[in-house]
């Protein structure tokens, strides 16, 4: 009986660490953290709507200081430049009110750009215009377009983050 019950404790233990197995701490690409700097050019907004570049440049400059795989460098001398450039921003309806098919309650709001990163001491390019989207649901209002200023900075970071994570875990 006590045997049966070591055993047992003994598989449930392995199963658990075995769970963890695929988990890794600090930088998923082989590099040392901070071992290399990333300079962060301002995107230009190709859009209608104002100030979504200051929105994502401050949401890629803060996810990448919280990744930690590379530093931010703010002095031209980074050792990859990050440049990109807002090419989409619309919305849609996401739920109207009932009974009115017409008047939008929620609206899922999109942002898409086309991001390239290459070495500056070779300039190898890493990878080149590759678009990344984000997007976000905001509660329309009487004043929609206070609503999306409000909105702004939830949509940059969500691209922000899919474009660090394709600078840190790509496949370049």
């Amino acid at each position: 009986m006590r045997h049966s019950i070591l055993a047992c404790v003994g598989v449930a233990a392995l199963l658990l660490l075995s769970g963890c197995a695929g988990y890794q701490l600090g930088p998923t690409n082989g590099l040392v953290a901070g071992a290399r700097s990333v300079q962060i050019t301002p995107f230009a907004n190709k859009t209608l709507q104002p100030r979504l570049s200051d929105y994502v440049m401050n949401s890629l400059r803060k996810n990448l200081q919280r990744d930690g795989t590379y530093r931010l460098d703010t002095h031209d001398e980074g050792d990859i430049v990050l440049t990109g450039e807002i090419v989409d921003y619309h919305r849609s309806g996401l739920s109207y009110v009932p009974n009115d098919v017409i008047t939008v309650l929620d609206y899922e709001i999109f942002m898409t750009a086309k991001i390239s990163a290459r070495e500056r001491a070779t300039g190898r390019v890493i990878f080149s215009e590759r678009a990344v989207t984000g997007h976000t649901a905001l509660r329309a209002g009487n004043d929609l377009p206070s609503a999306e200023r409000q909105a702004a900075p939830v949509l940059a970071d969500e691209l922000a983050k899919k474009a660090i994570d394709l600078l840190v875990d790509g496949t370049w």
